[in-house]
């Protein structure tokens, strides 16, 4: 069952990061996004990581769809790294499940070799920020890969869905009603014209990330938050 609160599930396998062995083969780089799987949760806010692994995939020429690791699966090179995009089939809260047996079949060092992608209720929608290591906060997903990894020190990106509202109804708590109703309700079609350009902008971090590297993306892409204090 899909959902937006709660913990991650007892007796969860742990992969300390640093996962692949000491001098062994660089493999590919994993970019991850996070979803929940089925036709009902498509267009909700909860899934716009998966909608940003579609997107690199739609603008790679490659199609998501290769079942491996409890995950589907595509590949395909990004500024000259060999890339595995993929979505988790495990629902959001056991994220780090799939996330584990990927990092394992790839020999991936999560510090190194991995971006997560995922929607953030803390961020306005039509906003996106790089981070190379946190708290997973109050997101399920997150806390999920953490506990699976036994490190926060892992790349992330997230995408800000939370309603665009005027500070003074931000400050009285508007807009953070039924979190989880929210989360997995479908989206308005404004909201999604808004998504849309954002997903533009996370595909084009991605490159960079592999280009440049985390810090220098970190410095082109993360923006304060309007109406917001910097994070």
């Amino acid at each position: 069952m899909a959902e937006a609160s709660g913990t991650s599930a007892p007796g969860e396998p742990k992969l300390l990061a640093g996962g692949a062995e000491s001098g062994a083969r660089r493999g590919p780089f994993l970019v991850v996004g996070l979803g929940n799987p089925g036709p009902e949760y498509l267009w909700t806010p909860h899934n716009a990581g998966f909608m940003a692994i579609d997107r690199i995939a739609q603008q790679e020429g490659v199609v998501v769809q290769n079942r491996r690791c409890r995950a589907v699966t595509a590949t395909c090179r990004l500024a000259g790294r060999e890339v595995v995009l993929a979505k988790p089939e495990t629902f959001m809260n056991l994220s780090g499940l799939a996330l584990a047996a990927l990092v394992r079949e790839f020999e991936a060092d999560p510090e190194r070799d991995l971006l997560v992608i995922y929607d953030e209720l803390d961020l306005t929608l039509g906003t996106y920020k790089i981070r190379e290591r946190g708290s997973p906060a109050g997101h399920n997903g997150a806390r999920s890969i953490t506990s699976a990894l036994g490190s926060q020190e892992w790349l992330r990106l997230r995408i800000g869905v939370a309603p665009d509202l005027p500070l003074a109804a931000k400050e009285a708590g508007a807009g953070r009603r039924a979190g989880r109703e929210y989360l997995l309700s479908p989206m308005r079609k404004a909201d999604l014209t808004v998504l849309d350009e954002v997903l533009d902008g996370v595909a084009k971090a991605t490159r960079r990330i592999l280009e440049v590297g985390p810090a220098a993306a970190m410095n082109e892409f993360n923006r304060r938050e309007r109406n917001g204090p910097p994070e």
